[in-house]
């Protein structure tokens, strides 16, 4: 089964509503998804309460769990421990944040300030991510995402060297924008393979990392 804390829609710049990528998920295999839109002050309450009610919905009817957060993005890197309180505060159970991927101009020392965060959960597609700030994701039980998302995927290789050598735990996400990008088969683990990742690490992120990050956010 396919667990995938990274996903988006139609409430920021996805293309299904919340319920649909749900279901699409489900009929891919998925047995956990993450609905994490793209949030700042101007819409972090309505995606979270919209993301909720279609999460528990589907939770009650399908046996998948359906987690409802938020993704961080383009924030200012200061603001990224209030912003994600707040989520916290307000019904998020799941924050990610939009690490500094090479591909987009994400404002320098958010990776730093997504890391030292205790209401963060996920960095995301973190570029090129120093020693010190892996080795701070690790201390705190902050996942390092591998991705397939275009572009965010080209640092998927350093991100597995340097949070490996720190010791810091990885997801394997898909940042989707459409059911399209959804994972199917063993997509799952021919990216993770592809990041560099050993047979023993890649079991370990199935088999121990989702069930402690479910397990953290109250599933």
């Amino acid at each position: 089964m396919i667990a995938d804390f990274h996903t988006h829609t139609f409430l920021s710049d996805g293309e299904n509503s919340p319920i649909e990528l749900i279901r699409l998920a489900y009929a891919n295999g998925y047995s956990v998804i993450g609905i994490t839109d793209h949030a700042s002050y101007s819409n972090i309450d309505y995606i979270i309460e919209a993301a909720a009610r279609d999460c528990e919905l589907a939770r009650r009817y399908w046996d998948i769990t359906a987690v409802p957060g938020v993704e961080l993005t383009n924030i200012p890197a200061k603001s990224i421990g209030e912003l994600a309180e707040y989520a916290k505060e307000n019904g998020a159970k799941l924050v990610v944040v939009h690490g500094e991927s090479i591909s987009e101009n994400v404002e320098a020392g958010t990776d730093y300030n997504a890391v030292n965060s205790d209401h963060v959960d996920i960095l995301a597609h973190p570029g090129l991510i120093t020693a010190g700030e892996a080795k701070e994701a690790a201390r705190r039980g902050i996942y390092l995402e591998i991705t397939c998302r275009s572009g965010h995927c080209l640092t998927n290789g350093h991100v597995v060297k340097t949070g490996r050598e720190a010791g810091a735990k990885f997801l394997i996400d898909s940042d989707s924008h459409v059911h399209k990008n959804l994972y199917c088969g063993d997509m799952q683990t021919r990216v993770a393979k592809g990041a560099g990742l050993e047979e023993n690490e890649i079991k370990e992120i199935f088999e121990v990392n989702v069930k402690k990050l479910l397990k953290k956010l109250g599933y």
